[in-house]
């Protein structure tokens, strides 16, 4: 007897009938089984494919609403009196960022209960789209030394109107502290209320709900715990002010806040960008980490989504190299291969036009005397045949920025923020006749209440000068000195009478703690042919 499929014992199987009847059953229930499998299986693709487009419509009204509570809340605040020219122009509460935000909220989960969090704080500025050049400048608090004011008038520093009218400046105060938000705000605007007015600056600050929880991140690279925080937020900071700037132009250069630009630097990036044939990703104008990188606009948001992917795990400028070896690079050929290749898609520029001036990093701690061989020194000073003198400073000098050097027209002076009392002085050797003192070609130098005396060298007059006070429509010191001149607007110039007689010294004297170092490119000292 052979054993059918279902039988169970053979001693069941009494006529040729009874089997062939419980095996059509058992293939009935079976064909039952598997219909009833199949329509619970469509029936939950049916549910999942409406739940997703019930999701997708409840986002979408959602959306919508936040939208309309938006614009009333806008609304609102525009109807409410903001006379005060100290407060915010305006709340940027409509502009969608440039990315698909479920990639967004895929790497940064807490967004989802934080839906402005993706928005702009604060906007201070005009708005400003349609341009060719964005710039970008992430700015944090610093614990000895702040040099966004320097950097923005190196950035700004002869730009044509043209120039000015086909770029935008945004400077992203990566802050949650209002107070200190407010501060440097009000410090670019005393600054620059003519460049913010027009549009050519904005300053923008993320809300606090954008940053995740920063305090259990995972020590790699052998950095430190506080290390591995500083340049995990700092790649969250890159990602936001790269969003926000993507859609305003149609290229994005990048930027950090303590830098100077060579004159003419727009035009060049132009003209090198306008060079290439071939496709490329980034256009470096610097060799140092994230400085003076050049994108196109639209490449940002798959930029953006590469480095949240990654934002705990490395530094901005190893994410980058690591974006262009996904795209280029062979696993199966060698790294001289691979690096061939990425330099197609990362193009240097030399001379580079950005250098990094700054000394204390945003890191607290940290000193970086970083600096770009490739920029050189020529455009950063002017030398003039200026008469021998001994000079003289009490202020501190930075490395081989030394008064010496700036007044032989080798090198410009740098030294550390000025205070109240101090002083640079040029003594000449030989007394002089000066038909004119000052540094006419460099605006960008920086001296803030700080005037132009000269030394008389003449005792007798010296002393007439302290017994009776000023002479010859100078105001005179009690040691001797008239003032002929001050610095306005990073120019000093004085012009001195002739009826004064020769020249012992001239001297700059600072009146008051300055906010920024002391930059100085040039020292013109005229004599007298007669």
């Amino acid at each position: 007897m052979r054993l059918r499929p279902g039988a169970l014992l053979p001693a069941l199987c009494l006529g040729a009938a009874v089997p062939l009847l419980w095996y059509a059953a058992w293939q009935r229930s079976r064909g039952n089984e598997l219909d009833m499998y199949q329509s619970q299986f469509l029936e939950l693709r049916q549910r999942l494919l409406y739940a997703e487009k019930e999701n997708k419509k409840r986002s979408h009204e959602l959306s919508s609403a936040l939208d309309e509570i938006k614009h009333v809340v806008a609304k609102r605040m525009n109807l409410t009196n903001h006379t005060d020219d100290t407060r915010w122009k305006m709340l940027n509460l409509t502009r969608k960022l440039p990315m698909h935000l479920t990639n967004m909220y895929y790497y940064l989960p807490h967004l989802r209960e934080y839906e402005d969090a993706i928005f702009p704080d604060i906007i201070f500025g005009r708005q400003r789209t349609g341009v060719s050049l964005v710039m970008g400048i992430p700015t944090v608090k610093r614990e000895k030394q702040d040099y966004l004011i320097n950097t923005l008038h190196s950035l700004l520093y002869e730009l044509s109107e043209e120039q000015k009218n086909d770029c935008v400046i945004i400077i992203f105060v990566a802050e949650v502290n209002a107070q200190y938000v407010n501060r440097v705000a009000e410090s670019v605007k005393t600054s620059f209320s003519t460049e913010i007015q027009s549009g050519v600056l904005e300053v923008i600050s993320p809300p606090a709900s954008y940053y995740p929880d920063l305090s259990n991140l995972k020590k790699t690279l052998g950095d430190s715990e506080d290390r591995v925080r500083w340049r995990t937020k700092q790649n969250l900071d890159y990602s936001f002010l790269m969003l926000y700037a993507q859609p305003k132009g149609t290229f994005y250069l990048q930027l950090e806040d303590d830098i100077i630009a060579k004159p003419g630097y727009i035009q060049s990036i132009k003209d090198f960008a306008a060079k290439q044939s071939q496709e490329w990703m980034i256009l470096e104008f610097s060799q140092l980490g994230f400085i003076g990188k050049l994108f196109k606009s639209e490449d940002l948001p798959l930029i953006v989504d590469f480095f949240l992917m990654f934002y705990k795990d490395k530094p901005i400028d190893w994410l980058m190299d690591h974006l262009l070896w996904v795209k280029v690079c062979n696993p199966e050929k060698d790294a001289i291969h691979c690096e061939k290749e990425k330099a197609k898609l990362r193009i240097r520029a030399k001379p580079s036009l950005f250098q990094h001036v700054g000394i204390y990093s945003s890191l607290a701690g940290k000193i970086q005397n970083l600096k770009d061989k490739d920029f050189g020194q020529s455009v950063l000073h002017k030398a003039h045949n200026n008469p021998p003198a001994k000079v003289d400073t009490s202020l501190r000098i930075y490395q081989q920025y030394t008064l010496e050097k700036v007044y032989k027209g080798k090198d410009w002076f740098w030294a550390s923020a000025p205070v109240a009392g101090d002083y640079i002085s040029f003594t000449f050797l030989n007394p002089l006749k000066v038909e004119k003192s000052g540094n006419m070609e460099h605006p960008g130098d920086k001296l803030f209440n700080t005037t132009v005396e000269v030394l008389p060298a003449d005792e007798m007059l010296r002393k007439e000068l302290v017994d009776n006070g000023g002479k010859f429509n100078y105001p005179a010191t009690k040691d001797g000195y008239l003032t002929i001149g001050a610095f306005e607007n990073g120019i000093a110039e004085g012009s001195v009478d002739q009826s004064i007689g020769k020249i012992q010294a001239i001297r700059l004297l600072v009146n008051s703690d300055s906010p920024v170092w002391a930059i100085i490119s040039e020292v013109l000292i005229k004599a007298s042919e007669n």
